[in-house]
């Protein structure tokens, strides 16, 4: 498993990009890890606090899983679960 380690050591721009490519780490075969959780790049981008990052969180462990990763670290366990169980039957991939 790898974790691309979101965050940690990048800037803005890097996060960005990371998970704009992520599908490429998840095509090496090798399972993705993703904490993309209250992140500050969600607070960047829409300008909230940690506490009101749910929303954001939620979307970016969609993006996430749709590029290929098979885990994600998450705070929000019932909105993201709920979110990706939505996903799964409307995608066809349950």
């Amino acid at each position: 498993m790898v974790d691309p380690g979101f965050g940690f050591g990048k800037t803005f721009e890097h996060n960005l990009a990371l998970l704009r490519e992520l599908g490429q780490v998840a095509a090496l075969g090798v399972a993705v890890l993703a904490g993309l959780s209250r992140k500050s790049m969600l607070g960047k981008i829409t300008g909230r606090e940690v506490g009101e990052r749910v929303f954001a969180s939620v979307a970016a462990a969609l993006i996430a899983v749709e590029k290929g990763t098979r885990i994600v670290r998450v705070h929000e366990v019932a909105a993201t679960r709920d979110a990706l169980a939505v996903w799964t039957a409307v995608m066809g991939k349950g």
